[in-house]
């Protein structure tokens, strides 16, 4: 026998379970935009036939995931199951409030965590203290990656290759006057937030809109996730947030970090 053969590679239906995946576009295609949608709308959101579609709604109605009156079909809270199941399974962010919380009595500004997902930042755990933005921030909330405090330092911490191969599906988007567009400056920024170990939004995001955001970090050193404050620029200017806040921002980051870094896998 050759044993110095590679194993056959698997089969698609070996490990890629089209149904499941199905069923997740379907949940995926509810939102704040669209809270409910008859079976043609969410076949069409889809791509699924009537038919597929109404077997998956059918599914997830079954499971107490989806309700429907007849014609429209919602999600329900069961759903939160789904995504809690990940905060839970992270006790680190149990740990990490009472240091957010005592960093918002310090600074008087919102702090927020968040993870990289693909181009995205998603919200795993929040403490306001004032509504700084137009949209509801909560946890599971998302917002684009490269145009956020956060979304900067987590985009840092890939190797250069990586960061550049992910920045080739990013299409730029001007939200404000502020807004980094080419591809060059936002590279140099990301790299600026690498060399420095953190970063500043200045109404990139939104007029007004002050970020700053340090890494979280494991115990071998890997950014695993972000840790942020937010601020009015008519309360306080980037110049003074950086002066009086980031230090003790970095202070409540190597905080978390330590955290992580006694936690068990």
């Amino acid at each position: 026998m050759n044993t110095n053969t590679p194993p056959a590679s698997p089969r698609p239906g070996d490990s890629y379970v089209q149904s499941f995946a199905r069923g997740l576009e379907v949940i995926r295609s509810f939102s704040a935009s669209a809270p409910q949608q008859t079976l043609s709308e969410v076949a069409a959101q889809t791509g699924l036939t009537r038919a597929g579609a109404r077997r998956i709604l059918l599914t997830l109605q079954t499971l107490g995931y989806v309700e429907s009156d007849g014609r429209l079909f919602r999600l329900t809270p069961r759903i939160l199951d789904l995504g809690f199941a990940y905060l839970s399974s992270m006790p680190i962010w149990d740990l990490a409030e009472p240091v957010m919380e005592a960093l918002v009595e310090q600074v008087r500004e919102s702090c927020s965590a968040a993870v990289l997902d693909g181009l995205d930042i998603v919200y795993v755990l929040r403490l306001p203290t004032h509504k700084i933005m137009r949209t509801n921030l909560g946890v599971g909330s998302r917002l684009p990656a490269a145009w956020t405090s956060m979304g900067r330092v987590l985009l840092a911490s890939l190797p250069d290759d990586a960061l550049q191969a992910r920045l080739q599906g990013l299409t730029p988007q001007r939200f404000t006057q502020h807004t980094v567009m080419d591809m060059p400056t936002l590279l140099e920024r990301i790299r600026q937030a690498r060399t420095q170990g953190w970063c500043l939004i200045n109404q990139e995001l939104e007029e007004g809109l002050i970020s700053i955001a340090a890494p979280l970090t494991n115990r071998a050193g890997q950014t695993v996730a972000a840790l942020n404050i937010s601020g009015q620029a008519n309360r306080s200017s980037a110049e003074v947030m950086q002066a009086t806040m980031l230090p003790a921002l970095l202070r409540a980051a190597q905080a978390i970090s330590r955290m992580l870094g006694t936690q068990h896998s």
